[in-house]
């Protein structure tokens, strides 16, 4: 076994819980936009969205422990759990810091869902962009394959199909909610 191991599971873990946050938030789209208009089921579709979510979770943790485990860069606990402590790249390491915060705040209140008020959990459920956003940043500035065109391209794909539906679900709420007689108010 190679000594760079850790390094390329920090690499790799990073990227895939970046592809799954990106996934997870279109995959949320498409449910919540009802773009597919019933196929597949919305029951599939909020399965695949939680499962996305959860994998997004499970691969952060992995791209955090390999850091942690890697013997050429060292970060300790601090590093990864508070923005800017970091000697390395402290900015860079800092949106990865919040993007994970982020994470794990839509990730909690998505399991107490039923226990939280609807529009509390809907406000922190937006920070899914908050978490697409900050990994994408800190990918571009700390990440050593942000200049691999499957990175880049993969990256465009999921921002531009994220902004697409999400422009696609304002329309779509507009358009579907009664207008209100003013004269009744």
């Amino acid at each position: 076994m190679t000594e760079q191991i850790w390094w390329y599971i920090a690499r790799s873990g990073g990227i895939v819980a970046l592809i799954l946050s990106g996934a997870s938030v279109i995959w949320g789209l498409l449910l919540s936009g009802k773009v597919l208009e019933g196929r597949p089921g919305a029951r599939w579709l909020l399965d695949l969205h939680k499962w996305l979510a959860g994998s997004a979770v499970v691969f952060t943790l992995i791209h955090v422990g390999a850091l942690m485990l890697d013997g050429y860069l060292t970060f300790g606990l601090a590093d990864v759990l508070i923005p800017g402590m970091s000697s390395w790249n402290p900015t860079a390491v800092a949106w990865g810091v919040v993007s994970g915060w982020l994470l794990a705040a839509v990730q909690i209140t998505s399991i107490f869902m039923k226990r939280l008020p609807r529009k509390l959990w809907k406000l922190i459920h937006l920070g899914s962009y908050g978490v697409l956003f900050t990994g994408i940043v800190h990918g571009a500035l700390a990440g050593t394959d942000a200049a691999n065109p499957l990175y880049v391209i993969t990256v465009a794909f999921m921002t531009l199909t994220t902004v697409f539906l999400t422009f696609h679900r304002i329309l779509t709420v507009r358009r579907t909610r009664p207008v209100r007689d003013l004269a009744s108010v």
